[in-house]
């Protein structure tokens, strides 16, 4: 079902993601590495720019339920990577390659937004240690690489219980 075309107010015609345009500025003034007038002007253009060309791919603007729940989860994703970080450490320094079980694992998802399961896929491949790969062409099952894997039906429950739920609660 088509919804009817309606005129663009100012404001959605020149910040039609404001939420990006600020995500986009802040992470360029991550990326930078130094504060100044021109970093910061450099960051706001950019952060106009990309959400006014890639506006037509975002036809309907996703719905986030609970703001609240959708920082906690960033907070979970943040922690998870920094642990991760420090155990993928630990296994390149002191284990051996031949040692390491690494394993492909079919995580079956309850998700049904293309929103929802490309959050998923991103904080999968964001957390290190694990790359969400491949999603099968019904989008019900997303096949992801583990560096070191014990049971794979631990990881399974793992990725539904800490992030697929979650993100189930903030998106449709």
């Amino acid at each position: 079902m088509t919804r009817p075309l309606r005129k663009l107010t100012y404001w959605e015609r020149w910040l039609p993601h404001p939420l990006l345009t600020l995500v986009l500025i802040a992470l360029w003034l991550a990326l930078s590495n130094e504060f100044s007038i021109a970093v910061l002007l450099v960051g706001v253009v950019l952060g106009m720019v990309i959400p006014i060309y890639t506006a037509n791919f975002w036809p309907d603007r996703p719905t986030i339920r609970s703001p609240l729940r959708a920082i906690g989860l960033i907070a979970i994703v943040v922690f998870d990577v920094v642990v991760a970080n420090i155990q993928v450490a630990y296994l390149i320094l002191f284990r051996r390659a031949d040692r390491l079980r690494t394993r492909w694992i079919a995580v079956p998802l309850d998700l049904t937004s293309p929103e929802g399961i490309t959050v998923l896929m991103a904080t999968i491949t964001l957390t290190p240690g694990t790359v969400s790969s491949d999603l099968s062409a019904d989008g019900r099952t997303l096949l992801v690489h583990c560096l070191d894997c014990g049971s794979e039906e631990a990881m399974v429950g793992q990725i539904k219980q800490r992030y697929e739920r979650r993100i189930g609660r903030i998106l449709p």
